[in-house]
């Protein structure tokens, strides 16, 4: 009793740490979106939120994946190329069988990535190959895959049924479908990982994968359970960025593999694994769109965008090497006690 009462303050630390990372996402976001408001007011237009809502939505649901494998101390570099696989798929089918319902699209968008997603799960787990090395070799294989499929070729929107493209736009209540399945998504994952045992297995794997394994907790599933929903979620993305585009390449989600590590990284998800949340992950897209959005309206190069979002990396990563250190001081001074 003594021991686990001892235990609390420095998990009480890092969950105040987490808080307090979201309450300075928040606290960011409102001081640009002020700022940039004031020197345009057209920032603020019923257009421009929305499109900045539209545009989180996608970051957001691929972001929840991440943060999931993240949270378990892995990576996933492939989530653009699956998007881009995944658009290019639904966007095939769609084209060539226009009566097909939208949920048919996401279903199929969620099964391309679910497969993209076993194949990393596997090659980590049973392969016994770093994340990162396997998922940067699968970025490569999905995309030149979608390329050779494609033969430079591109599904145009004049050529998609009107349901799918109206899709994007529309709303319930005010509030687009996109918008909407993205709550959904990053509130279900949450909830998940906040209050199952699969959750509270996934952050013990992260937080030590030795001492996971001698506690008997099943990592090879869950770690496969983990690239699955990062690849499925990175192919239900895919649809919404087929809705919302209309016309879809073999490029489709280029470069997403890097903002979607950021908003998770900037959102508060340990890089190393085992702590931070999904809603913190949704947080952190949320404030990379806004950036990108401000400085497309402040007229400034976007290179600094690039830059911006370098640094909020950085400094998150040494937020977090910081409360280790933190935590594990306070582990030590307890033990000397003891």
């Amino acid at each position: 009793m003594t021991a686990a009462l001892a235990t609390t303050p420095p998990k009480r630390r890092a969950g105040g740490l987490v808080k307090t990372r979201e309450l300075g996402i928040i606290l960011a976001l409102a001081v640009l979106v002020g700022y940039t408001a004031v020197s345009n007011p057209r920032f603020l237009s019923g257009q421009s939120i929305r499109d900045i809502l539209l545009n989180t939505a996608i970051l957001a649901v691929m972001a929840a994946g991440q943060a999931v494998v993240v949270i378990s101390r892995n990576i996933d570099l492939s989530v653009g190329s699956v998007l881009g696989l995944s658009a290019f798929t639904v966007a095939t089918m769609m084209s060539a069988n226009p009566g097909l319902p939208m949920v048919v699209a996401v279903l199929a968008g969620l099964a391309v990535g679910a497969m993209a997603g076993v194949v990393n799960g596997v090659l980590v787990r049973f392969g016994r190959v770093p994340a990162l090395v396997v998922t940067l070799g699968t970025l490569y294989m999905y995309r030149g895959i979608t390329y050779s499929w494609a033969g430079g070729q591109q599904v145009n929107a004049d050529e998609l049924p009107r349901h799918f493209l109206r899709f994007a736009n529309a709303s319930i209540a005010g509030v687009p479908w996109l918008v909407l399945i993205a709550l959904v998504v990053v509130g279900g994952v949450s909830l998940i990982m906040r209050n199952y045992r699969v959750g509270r297995e996934l952050y013990a794997m992260g937080s030590s994968p030795q001492a996971a394994e001698l506690a008997g907790i099943r990592v090879a599933r869950n770690l496969l359970g983990a690239f699955t929903v990062s690849g499925a979620l990175a192919g239900l993305a895919g649809v919404l960025f087929a809705a919302r585009f209309g016309t879809v390449d073999a490029a489709a989600g280029t470069g997403y593999e890097l903002n979607v590590v950021a908003a998770v990284v900037v959102g508060g998800v340990a890089v190393f694994g085992g702590s931070g949340t999904v809603w913190g992950a949704g947080l952190g897209a949320l404030l990379l769109t806004v950036i990108g959005s401000a400085l497309a309206v402040l007229d400034i190069n976007q290179f600094w965008q690039q830059a911006i979002v370098g640094a909020l990396i950085i400094l998150a990563i040494c937020a977090d090497r910081l409360v280790a250190v933190r935590i594990a001081r306070s582990l030590r001074k307890r033990d000397s006690h003891v």
